[in-house]
């Protein structure tokens, strides 16, 4: 015999009753509002989360003070190329600067093509004497300064071979730390010239030095 009993149960979940709308048997659970969302007496939207763009801060390293440099008033451009080339290889002690400036004005007054007695021969045209700006003179200096010049490119008779020779030799070598250390009077400093030079006639390298040291001034 056929029992109705088993087929009714299931047909109740689907028949709808006319002017009602069906109740399913399992309504879906409630959609829970955040509590930030819910204001009494208000209505409220969701609004969507957009990613907030962070600026990027660049960081400028301040601006390093400028070194401050010495520069002679009044003084020829072999003088003053002179004095910035000095500065560049550590010497900054403006005594130290004077005492190597009036050294040279005496030997040669910054011309490097003279040779001993004034003639301009420039370097190979001098056959006795001193030579350049520093008046080398005895062998050993003499071909040192062309052997440094050749050794670099460089014209022995110009200020730029010279002045990279002077620094160089080995008789400049041997006052070089002292004409470096700052503090000292050109006195001082001239007595360490004269083992550098090693002159036979003082002249007025001490006036000179004094005078240089009065037109020093800083380069604004």
């Amino acid at each position: 015999m056929f029992n109705f009993t088993n087929v009714a149960v299931p047909l109740l979940a689907t028949v709808a009753i006319p002017g009602i709308l069906p109740t399913p048997l399992f309504p879906p659970s409630p959609v829970e509002t955040p509590p930030s969302l819910i204001r009494k007496g208000q209505s409220f939207a969701i609004v969507p989360e957009f990613e907030t763009k962070k600026t990027a801060i660049r960081k400028v390293a301040p601006e390093e003070p400028k070194e401050k440099r010495l520069i002679c008033k009044g003084c020829s451009p072999n003088e003053n190329r002179t004095l910035a080339f000095l500065q560049n290889k550590g010497i900054t002690d403006r005594n130290a600067l004077a005492t190597i400036m009036g050294n040279i004005r005496q030997e040669s007054g910054f011309v490097p093509e003279v040779c001993e007695g004034g003639a301009r021969t420039g370097y190979y045209g001098c056959r006795s004497g001193g030579v350049g700006i520093l008046q080398w003179t005895n062998a050993p200096r003499y071909y040192g300064l062309g052997n440094h010049a050749r050794k670099h490119g460089k014209n022995p008779s110009t200020l730029e071979a010279q002045l990279s020779y002077l620094v160089a030799e080995s008789d400049w070598k041997m006052i070089e730390d002292r004409m470096k250390t700052p503090g000292k009077s050109i006195d001082r400093y001239m007595s360490y010239a004269r083992q550098w030079i090693r002159w036979g006639h003082h002249g007025a390298r001490t006036d000179y030095a004094y005078n240089y040291a009065r037109r020093f001034t800083f380069d604004s």
